[in-house]
């Protein structure tokens, strides 16, 4: 297995971090507090459905790049800079950093593009 196929995986697992953060959510019944969330543990659930929004496209580029390119070290590289973009993300969502939360995203779902689109520069 590739070190992007290994990246799938840890990006699957970010979501489920970010969700530690979220306090005071009754367990029996967890989506009826989350209107009420505020702060960080708002921020934090955000990070949440943040990660698991962008997921699928990462997952679907890496596995669409080596199905038509066959495994490579850019898609491998590019693949880590994602994880670590989100990480990135996660983190800047977490302390109300705005700006740098954007950027993150955005850069992070230009390798994730950049990904899908690799095999055509081979």
């Amino acid at each position: 297995m590739t070190i992007a196929i290994w990246c799938i995986l840890i990006a699957a697992v970010l979501p489920y971090v970010a969700f530690n953060f979220v306090k005071g959510l009754d367990p029996n019944e967890p989506r009826v507090g989350v209107g009420t969330l505020t702060g960080q543990t708002a921020r934090a659930y955000g990070a949440q459905l943040n990660g698991f929004e962008t997921f699928p496209f990462f997952a679907a580029a890496v596995i669409v790049a080596h199905v038509v390119g066959g495994p490579s070290r850019l898609v491998d590289a590019l693949a880590v800079v994602y994880v670590l973009l989100r990480i990135g993300h996660m983190a800047a969502y977490l302390a109300g950093r705005q700006p740098l939360r954007s950027a993150a995203f955005g850069l992070s779902s230009l390798a994730a593009i950049a990904i899908f689109v690799s095999p055509l520069f081979r």
